[in-house]
């Protein structure tokens, strides 16, 4: 079972086709679901309206009943950078109201997820009149009930799915709890804590209260980069509503008038601000905010996005950036020790690689990098998987990573109702989740996990599909075209970046650093030649004889030292004939 390539091929509706776009981008679009030019339009009066958010008015009720009087609020985080860029835009705005506010991040090795009892005693601690969870609290049912018998308000504005039972608060903001009608369900905890904060500037300007007050009144689009970097982050959805929502936050970045902390993130990483795409958001400043929550303390990341002063932001980015490089070298490690691992175990048949579901643990593998190895594990096998750690007396922490089609979190809630007594707690998504166990349920758990996946996934589901945007012409392979296809993002998760596919002569090659390999391509029945690269590959075996060779790409402007060149970024090839 290998990957292939498998086009799109989605019919283009009359008013796409009669538009003044171009006919590849047309296509592109098409094949994500737009059927209309204005779906394409990007301004924040397009934004949804957040009247629809359920119990948003008791929302508004008590926060305005915290500043009004100054009493202590207390924001609850969590521990990645939607947790982060969540409190940070919490803190920002609270602030600017003259809010008592302060928060609290749980660690992930003393008190685990969410809103818990212990970090309630924490907020209490504080003498907070209110505390508010942001991106979790919907699971927080024990937390909740203790906050309530300490006399604690509660508000969670979470956007996870939520189980059976809610937590008892005195509001939830959150669009996918049952009943909700807003209309995108795809906002990221960091996209919650916006809406709510637009609905709050609203009823304050209506009830005059800035005037009252002597503050300005904000202009909430300020933060939007914060709330980009969050969304992308978080793999939500890129729906229209949240495609604006990223794309003005990145207008802020490319602007020079953003957060200084994300401008310092971007630097480290040595991205140009002018030249900030989506993808950089999500693979250079996301996993630097990540690293302090997986290896340390992830405040140092939101003291990153909350700090004014530049050079505060940049020692906080360089902090971040030397803990996002201890975290690939540990991850690194893992990702071989669990690969040598699956090896060996299929060799002794304890375990067996044609099951649908990978289920994996080591003694000593870190809690803070086992999302990233089942991710990896995932990518190369393309199943289900679950990497678990050692957690605390007797449990197993674990982080699973699925793949499209399998809602990793109903496979665990199933396992769940099927088998009460195995899994302690689980939350989650479709692609990506979190559950602990006892370690003497590790093999029970196993079993049960692939048996309900058995029920659920066919073998033709295990076959990696590479989708394609279709093929491009010798005279479309161009500089302008490159720039207008990352001119027409922002693209990423469910809006993915353009990929065509063709078949070209493999020229030359060679291996740059220790894991890419730059080739040039000949068009096939053309003398034009164009530059590529494979990033992260591993087995070089194949090109000193390969021919002619069929690939998925991304059409690609390569930037080195002012000078702008086309390049194809390769995603999956196939041999097609050797010398």
């Amino acid at each position: 079972m290998g990957t292939h390539i498998q086009q799109r091929g989605a019919h283009i509706e009359e008013p796409l086709a009669n538009s003044e776009i171009s006919t590849i981008l047309q296509r592109v679009y098409a094949n994500r679901g737009v059927t209309d030019p204005q779906q394409l339009c990007m301004t924040l009066k397009n934004l949804l309206p957040p009247g629809t958010l359920m119990q948003l008015d008791a929302a508004l009720t008590l926060l305005l009943e915290a500043i009004e009087h100054r009493y202590p609020i207390v924001i609850v985080g969590d521990y990645d950078a939607d947790g982060a860029t969540s409190c940070a835009l919490a803190m920002r705005a609270l602030r600017h109201f003259k809010a008592d506010v302060s928060y609290i991040v749980p660690n992930r090795f003393e008190y685990g997820y969410g809103l818990t009892p212990e970090i309630v005693d924490l907020c209490a601690q504080r003498s907070a009149w209110l505390i508010i969870t942001v991106d979790n609290g919907i699971s927080s049912v024990e937390g909740a009930q203790h906050a309530r018998a300490c006399g604690i308000k509660l508000l969670v504005t979470d956007h996870h799915l939520p189980g059976q039972q809610l937590p008892d608060a005195e509001a939830i903001i959150n669009p996918n709890q049952e009943g909700d009608k807003f209309p995108s369900k795809h906002l990221a905890g960091v996209g919650v804590m916006f809406y709510l904060l637009i609905a709050l500037r609203t009823k304050m300007r209506n009830m005059n209260w800035f005037d009252k007050h002597a503050i300005e009144e904000p202009n909430i689009a300020q933060w939007l980069d914060i709330v980009a970097v969050g969304t992308v982050a978080d793999l939500v959805k890129l729906d229209t509503n949240n495609r604006i929502l990223v794309e003005h936050g990145l207008r802020r970045i490319r602007s020079g008038k953003g957060n200084i902390g994300i401008q310092a993130l971007l630097a480290i990483a040595g991205v140009e601000l002018s030249r900030t795409l989506a993808s950089d958001l999500g693979f250079q400043v996301a996993p630097r905010i990540n690293a302090a929550g997986r290896l340390d303390d992830i405040s140092t990341g939101i003291e990153c996005l909350l700090t004014d002063n530049l050079q505060q932001a940049k020692q906080f980015a360089e902090t971040l950036h030397e803990l996002n490089n201890s975290r690939r070298e540990i991850e690194a490690q893992m990702k071989d020790q669990a690969i040598k691992s699956l090896v060996q175990l299929e060799a002794k048949r304890t375990v067996n690689l044609r099951e649908i579901g990978i289920c994996i643990f080591e003694t000593d593998w870190h809690q803070g990098v086992i999302g990233i190895v089942a991710a990896r594990i995932k990518e190369k096998y393309y199943r289900p998987t679950i990497a678990f750690a050692q957690g605390h007396e007797g449990q197993l922490k674990g982080s699973a990573r699925s793949i499209p089609g399998v809602h990793i979190r109903d496979v665990l809630e199933c396992v769940a109702s099927r088998y009460p007594s195995l899994i302690d707690k689980f939350g989650g998504h479709a692609m990506a989740a979190g559950l602990t166990i006892q370690c003497d349920h590790y093999e029970a758990f196993q079993q049960a996990f692939n048996q309900v996946l058995s029920e659920w996934v066919s073998t033709e589901d295990l076959n990696a599909v590479m989708l394609s945007d279709g093929e491009l012409q010798a005279n479309e392979l161009t500089i302008d075209m490159a720039r207008s296809l990352r001119a027409a993002g922002p693209w990423g998760q469910g809006f993915p970046t353009p990929v065509f596919d063709g078949r070209f002569k493999l020229k030359s090659y060679h291996v740059v650093g220790r894991k890419h390999m730059k080739i040039t391509l000949q068009i096939i029945a053309s003398d034009i030649i164009v530059d590529g690269i494979l990033f992260n590959y591993e087995n070089y075996d194949w090109q000193s004889r390969a021919d002619l060779i069929h690939i998925a790409y991304e059409l690609d402007v390569n930037y080195f030292r002012g000078l702008e060149s086309l390049q194809l970024m390769v995603r999956h090839f196939e041999v097609i004939s050797m010398h």
